[in-house]
């Protein structure tokens, strides 16, 4: 009681404006960061249309809901109309050419039902249904950051995933959002320990976005840890058993897609070779060795020599960020979910622009960002993020007249 009344003292005696900020609940104070973190956001887009040349993708002046629901919008919207083909295209060679399998069902699926619901347009829909995810996932990304961070820097790290360089994706009409809010929601219940429930989110993550397979490596670590800690961290056997549960319907789930788009198709590569189409723009049509497309990617972007240089330097500085004493406080399992993230798109994915969107899910690292309290550094962190997050819009949605400005 004495330590609640000096708090209440101490809150009395800060400036008016804080002192009603401070009182706010914790969602109140996320949900104004949110949306003026999204106003800012709003704010760039729109600039960045009127600096739009006529050479770019969208056109001179494109309106907001063009942006937004551009690039892999586009993709989403035509499943949400036209569902998948049963027969995949083929370019003049050929071969296959991109279509619609690689993208999950989920967040068309939602978005094209709460339309219908509402009579609202299929790309405004996406634009709420985003924003409502992107609202979710930052309510859990605090409480995730409790578990490990006190109030202050917990919040700051809230404020860092609104403003973060990748953070437009919240108002696109794109799959993050949701799969963020379903991905925190996971790792929430696995730090607290509620496995039975990962059961009802894994499912629904492993079709909304590519990566479930990276949880369940997560899983697969995290019993390794509970076993080898067992003395001092006690492993009841039903933990035992869901956790493996969790883990095989993380790894049948994320193959799942694949098998799906084999039997609607005819062809049991099908997903595998859609996926490859759009990295043969880069290196031509190449087979998927794992680890392999780093290193093309290296090549192609930097040279033979440097190339493997900078590959190697990514590796390695992969590997060294998780045990920065910062990156340490955040727990092993938000570490191991890096890790494994990490080594899932280093064995699966070719390295381009979309990389960066591509490593929106390892945002727990954020909350290794605010352990300093500077104000100077604070700031500085705040400036840094949104100039990015410009640079991000203005040359994937305002320049767009490039092969390689791909979000």
């Amino acid at each position: 009681m004495a330590a609640d009344a000096e708090v209440r003292v101490a809150v009395d005696e800060r400036p008016s404006m804080l002192r009603r900020w401070v009182r706010l609940p914790v969602w109140g104070r996320i949900g104004i960061v949110y949306v003026l973190s999204r106003l800012v956001t709003t704010a760039m887009f729109a600039f960045a249309s009127l600096l739009s040349a006529p050479d770019s993708r969208f056109g001179a002046f494109p309106s907001l809901g063009t942006l937004a629901a551009g690039w892999d919008g586009q993709w989403y919207w035509w499943i949400a109309t036209y569902g998948y083909p049963s027969q995949l295209p083929l370019d003049s060679a050929g071969r296959v050419a991109e279509n619609a399998w690689a993208f999950m069902p989920v967040y068309p699926g939602v978005v094209k039902g709460l339309s219908v619901i509402t009579f609202l347009p299929w790309p405004v829909m996406a634009v709420v249904v985003s924003l409502g995810c992107g609202f979710g996932s930052a309510l859990l990304f605090h409480r995730l950051m409790r578990t490990r961070l006190d109030a202050g820097r917990s919040m700051f790290a809230v404020v860092l995933f609104c403003i973060a360089p990748l953070s437009a994706v919240f108002q696109l009409a794109y799959a993050e959002s949701m799969f963020l809010l379903l991905l925190t929601l996971a790792l929430l219940l696995l730090v607290t320990r509620r496995y039975g429930w990962l059961l009802a989110v894994i499912p629904v993550m492993a079709f909304t976005r590519p990566g479930v397979l990276a949880f369940a490596l997560l899983l697969g670590l995290h019993l390794v840890v509970r076993v080898v800690t067992r003395r001092r961290d006690p492993l009841a056997r039903r933990e035992v058993l869901l956790i493996l549960i969790g883990g095989a319907l993380a790894a049948v789930a994320g193959f799942a897609w694949m098998v799906i788009a084999g039997l609607v198709t005819g062809r049991p590569e099908a997903y595998l070779q859609t996926e490859l189409a759009w990295r043969a723009a880069f290196i031509g049509e190449q087979p998927l060795v794992p680890f392999s497309a780093w290193i093309q990617g290296g090549q192609f972007w930097f040279g033979d020599g440097p190339g493997l240089v900078v590959v190697l330097a990514v590796f390695v500085g992969s590997a060294l960020l998780l045990f920065v004493p910062a990156v340490r406080r955040l727990g092993v399992d938000l570490r191991l979910w890096v890790a494994s993230y990490l080594l899932y798109l280093f064995a699966v994915f070719f390295p381009q622009t979309s990389v960066f969107r591509l490593l929106i899910p390892v945002f727990p690292l954020l909350g290794a960002v605010p352990v300093p309290r500077n104000r100077w550094y604070r700031g500085g962190v705040v400036v840094l993020s949104l100039a990015l997050q410009w640079c991000w819009i203005f040359v994937m949605y305002g320049l767009a007249n490039a092969y390689w400005t791909i979000p």
